[in-house]
């Protein structure tokens, strides 16, 4: 853990290196424990879940006792700052349980007008991405680097990324595919290790629905600093979760965002 934390960038790393000790003992382990907290379908959650969020919180209380909290799995603490800490500490649980190295943990700090700082850490690979007004940048294992969104201009030299037909309704994965059919490339199930490679210049589109608020204001904040646009599926703000579509930049997101509205 780093020492002394001051600000809150310093603070959100410390709170992703606090989850990363939590949860890689237990990343590909075969007789991992599963539990689901849907029984109409499956939406898994683990121990590491559970453990990477209490490290969280527990470096929020001694830093920020002040600020709110809303984790996936221990709900919200309300605070007295205005300001809340966004969490989910395993973002693809489905991809961690099956072993892919795409899931991470998702930090965020939101005020009275949304997401104002995000992190997405990747803990296996050793990859960070953070976003915090102007500044976005990533360090892993080829160092620290600026991120910035691609300038891709057309649909139809797009690269999109979603977790359909996975997530959503037969109606959202419908008005995906109607986007999709006009992109060079289409690739699926990465959830937020998606908008990560958004916002460093690696793709172009993400389109997602179904999105609770934590899964997507780390990604807000983060894709804004590199350059990007963020809103729902109306041109609205998305930091609420539901239908989300993210671009590389205003002039694909107005093409992409042309095709969502008629869903």
């Amino acid at each position: 853990m780093r020492h002394s934390p001051s600000n809150d960038l310093e603070i959100a790393e410390t709170m992703a290196d606090a989850a990363r000790v939590a949860i890689l003992p237990f990343f590909r382990q075969p007789d991992l424990e599963t539990d689901n907290k849907n029984k109409g379908g499956f939406d898994p959650v683990t121990i590491a879940d559970r453990e990477a969020e209490k490290a969280m919180r527990a470096v929020l209380a001694e830093h920020r006792p002040d600020d709110g909290v809303l984790g996936e799995e221990f709900g919200h603490s309300a605070g007295s700052s205005g300001r809340t800490w966004v969490l989910d500490p395993i973002d693809g649980t489905r991809g961690f349980i099956s072993g892919t190295p795409t899931w991470g943990v998702l930090i965020a700090l939101s005020n009275e007008t949304g997401p104002c700082l995000g992190v997405i850490d990747q803990p296996y690979i050793g990859e960070r991405f953070m976003g915090q007004g102007e500044l976005a940048i990533a360090t892993g294992p080829a160092g620290q680097r600026k991120l910035t969104t691609r300038k891709t201009q057309s649909l139809e030299e797009a690269i999109v990324f979603t977790t359909f037909p996975e997530v959503g309704t037969p109606n959202e994965a419908e008005a995906f595919r109607a986007v999709s059919q006009h992109a060079k490339l289409t690739r699926y199930g990465m959830d937020c290790y998606a908008y990560a490679l958004l916002a460093a210049g690696q793709i172009d589109l993400v389109i997602e629905a179904g999105l609770n608020s934590y899964d997507i204001q780390a990604p807000i904040a983060l894709i804004h600093a590199a350059g990007g646009v963020v809103t729902d599926w109306k041109g609205d703000p998305a930091h609420g979760g539901g239908r989300a579509l993210a671009a590389a930049n205003a002039e694909l997101h107005a093409a992409a965002l042309e095709i969502l509205k008629q869903y």
